[in-house]
């Protein structure tokens, strides 16, 4: 099972990435912008999500469109939650049980990917040959 330390060992290597501890948990930064965090039962997400969430370790992400969410949570409903909250979105929250490390390691760069300014992209990229 994945762990948030899997989710550090990941952040640690993408560049400008910080990780910060909020009231919902650790979270994941590029200059400011989130784009990882540990999910947290807060009221205004549906009851049933919100019992998934307070029974097990869940994660959000960043995602590039709604449609890239859509797909996850097609792809693995047992997995992937359907939208949570409507507030920073598009985003996608999935159940640590069930990521092994490769996919989580997608879906952490790729969440980067999308908040990081370009020249991080970039650096990220050369640094990657």
């Amino acid at each position: 099972m994945a762990t948030l330390d899997d989710v550090r060992r990941t952040a640690t290597g993408l560049p400008g990435s910080e990780e910060r501890a909020t009231t919902g948990g650790a979270a994941w930064f590029v200059r400011g912008r989130l784009y990882a965090w540990e999910c947290h039962p807060w009221p205004s997400i549906p009851e049933d999500m919100r019992a998934i969430i307070a029974g097990e370790l869940v994660v959000g992400v960043k995602v590039a469109d709604r449609i890239d969410a859509l797909a996850l949570v097609e792809m693995a409903p047992d997995v992937f939650l359907r939208t949570t909250t409507r507030w920073g979105e598009p985003k996608v929250a999935f159940r640590m049980a069930g990521i092994d490390d490769d996919h989580l390691a997608e879906l952490v760069t790729e969440a980067w990917r999308i908040q990081a300014p370009k020249y991080l992209r970039r650096e990220f990229d050369a640094a990657d040959r």
